[in-house]
Protein backbone atom coordinates (compact mmCIF):
# COMPACT_ATOMS: atom_id res chain seq x y z
CA UNK A 1 0.00 0.00 0.00
CA UNK A 2 1.44 3.36 -0.96
CA UNK A 3 1.20 6.53 1.13
CA UNK A 4 -1.75 7.93 -0.85
CA UNK A 5 -3.68 4.70 -0.34
CA UNK A 6 -2.98 4.80 3.42
CA UNK A 7 -3.98 8.46 3.68
CA UNK A 8 -7.36 7.89 2.06
CA UNK A 9 -8.09 4.44 3.48
CA UNK A 10 -7.90 2.74 0.10
CA UNK A 11 -7.27 -0.98 0.09
CA UNK A 12 -7.29 -3.89 -2.35
CA UNK A 13 -9.11 -7.12 -1.64
CA UNK A 14 -8.46 -10.29 -3.66
CA UNK A 15 -11.02 -13.07 -3.98
CA UNK A 16 -10.40 -16.33 -5.87
CA UNK A 17 -13.47 -16.72 -8.08
CA UNK A 18 -15.24 -19.17 -10.31
CA UNK A 19 -18.25 -17.87 -12.26
CA UNK A 20 -18.17 -14.63 -10.24
CA UNK A 21 -18.41 -16.39 -6.87
CA UNK A 22 -15.89 -17.38 -4.19
CA UNK A 23 -14.00 -20.48 -5.30
CA UNK A 24 -13.85 -23.13 -2.58
CA UNK A 25 -10.07 -23.54 -2.64
CA UNK A 26 -7.46 -20.86 -3.17
CA UNK A 27 -4.89 -23.09 -4.91
CA UNK A 28 -7.38 -24.35 -7.48
CA UNK A 29 -8.39 -20.89 -8.64
CA UNK A 30 -8.03 -19.80 -12.23
CA UNK A 31 -9.26 -16.24 -11.73
CA UNK A 32 -9.15 -13.60 -9.00
CA UNK A 33 -11.44 -10.66 -8.45
CA UNK A 34 -9.35 -7.67 -7.39
CA UNK A 35 -11.51 -5.06 -5.70
CA UNK A 36 -10.18 -1.63 -4.74
CA UNK A 37 -12.25 -0.02 -2.01
CA UNK A 38 -12.41 3.09 0.11
CA UNK A 39 -12.51 1.36 3.49
CA UNK A 40 -13.94 4.28 5.54
CA UNK A 41 -16.91 4.78 3.18
CA UNK A 42 -17.14 1.10 2.08
CA UNK A 43 -17.32 2.28 -1.53
CA UNK A 44 -16.00 0.06 -4.32
CA UNK A 45 -13.70 2.22 -6.44
CA UNK A 46 -12.65 -0.36 -9.02
CA UNK A 47 -13.17 -4.06 -9.59
CA UNK A 48 -11.68 -6.40 -12.16
CA UNK A 49 -11.23 -10.11 -12.67
CA UNK A 50 -7.72 -11.23 -13.61
CA UNK A 51 -6.49 -14.62 -14.79
CA UNK A 52 -4.32 -16.33 -12.19
CA UNK A 53 -0.69 -17.08 -12.96
CA UNK A 54 0.41 -20.69 -13.23
CA UNK A 55 -0.11 -22.42 -9.89
CA UNK A 56 3.31 -23.15 -8.48
CA UNK A 57 4.24 -23.08 -4.77
CA UNK A 58 4.06 -19.49 -3.52
CA UNK A 59 3.07 -17.99 -6.89
CA UNK A 60 -0.34 -16.65 -5.88
CA UNK A 61 0.82 -14.87 -2.68
CA UNK A 62 3.76 -13.28 -4.56
CA UNK A 63 1.53 -12.20 -7.44
CA UNK A 64 -1.18 -10.74 -5.21
CA UNK A 65 1.39 -8.99 -3.03
CA UNK A 66 2.87 -7.44 -6.17
CA UNK A 67 -0.58 -6.11 -7.07
CA UNK A 68 -0.75 -4.30 -3.71
CA UNK A 69 -3.40 -6.55 -2.20
CA UNK A 70 -4.06 -5.95 1.53
CA UNK A 71 -6.60 -8.71 2.19
CA UNK A 72 -7.61 -12.03 0.67
CA UNK A 73 -10.98 -13.70 1.20
CA UNK A 74 -10.77 -17.47 0.69
CA UNK A 75 -12.68 -20.71 1.18
CA UNK A 76 -9.87 -23.18 1.95
CA UNK A 77 -6.16 -22.45 1.58
CA UNK A 78 -2.85 -24.29 1.98
CA UNK A 79 -0.73 -23.73 5.06
CA UNK A 80 2.25 -22.48 3.02
CA UNK A 81 0.15 -19.81 1.30
CA UNK A 82 -1.24 -18.72 4.69
CA UNK A 83 2.31 -18.34 6.01
CA UNK A 84 3.46 -16.38 2.95
CA UNK A 85 0.55 -13.96 3.26
CA UNK A 86 1.27 -13.50 6.98
CA UNK A 87 4.94 -12.77 6.25
CA UNK A 88 3.86 -10.01 3.87
CA UNK A 89 1.26 -8.48 6.20
CA UNK A 90 -1.68 -9.52 4.02
CA UNK A 91 -4.82 -10.36 5.99
CA UNK A 92 -6.47 -13.70 5.08
CA UNK A 93 -10.06 -14.32 6.13
CA UNK A 94 -12.63 -17.03 5.52
CA UNK A 95 -15.60 -16.44 3.28
CA UNK A 96 -18.50 -18.68 2.32
CA UNK A 97 -17.70 -20.54 -0.93
CA UNK A 98 -20.25 -19.75 -3.61
CA UNK A 99 -20.96 -16.24 -2.26
CA UNK A 100 -20.81 -13.26 -4.62
CA UNK A 101 -17.82 -10.92 -4.69
CA UNK A 102 -19.98 -7.93 -3.78
CA UNK A 103 -21.48 -9.63 -0.72
CA UNK A 104 -18.05 -10.81 0.45
CA UNK A 105 -16.51 -7.34 0.12
CA UNK A 106 -19.45 -5.78 1.96
CA UNK A 107 -19.22 -8.38 4.75
CA UNK A 108 -15.44 -7.89 5.06
CA UNK A 109 -15.67 -4.10 5.25
CA UNK A 110 -18.49 -4.41 7.78
CA UNK A 111 -16.33 -6.56 10.05
CA UNK A 112 -18.39 -9.72 9.54
CA UNK A 113 -15.51 -11.70 8.00
CA UNK A 114 -12.74 -12.09 10.52
CA UNK A 115 -12.38 -15.84 11.02
CA UNK A 116 -9.24 -17.62 9.89
CA UNK A 117 -9.89 -19.94 6.94
CA UNK A 118 -9.55 -23.69 7.24
CA UNK A 119 -5.97 -24.54 6.27
CA UNK A 120 -5.68 -27.45 3.91
CA UNK A 121 -2.42 -29.38 4.20
CA UNK A 122 -0.19 -28.50 1.25
CA UNK A 123 -0.17 -31.23 -1.36
CA UNK A 124 -3.13 -32.94 0.28
CA UNK A 125 -5.18 -35.55 -1.52
CA UNK A 126 -8.85 -36.24 -1.14
CA UNK A 127 -9.91 -39.84 -0.80
CA UNK A 128 -13.23 -38.96 -2.39
CA UNK A 129 -13.76 -35.81 -4.46
CA UNK A 130 -15.22 -33.07 -2.32
CA UNK A 131 -18.01 -31.32 -4.20
CA UNK A 132 -16.80 -27.95 -5.42
CA UNK A 133 -13.45 -28.20 -3.66
CA UNK A 134 -11.74 -27.04 -6.81
CA UNK A 135 -9.23 -29.77 -7.52
CA UNK A 136 -9.26 -31.48 -10.88
CA UNK A 137 -10.38 -35.05 -10.27
CA UNK A 138 -10.58 -34.26 -6.56
CA UNK A 139 -6.86 -34.81 -6.00
CA UNK A 140 -4.07 -32.49 -4.91
CA UNK A 141 -3.66 -28.97 -6.19
CA UNK A 142 -2.53 -29.75 -9.76
CA UNK A 143 -1.14 -27.25 -12.21
CA UNK A 144 -3.39 -24.63 -13.71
Amino acid sequence: MNETQKQYGIMKIAIPVENGRLHSHFGGSRQFAIVEVNAPTRAILHAETLPAPEHTPGAFPRWLGGLGVNAVIVGGIGQRAMALFAQNGINVVAGQPGETVENLVEAYLGGALNAQPEACPDGHHHHAPAPGHGHPGGEGHGQL
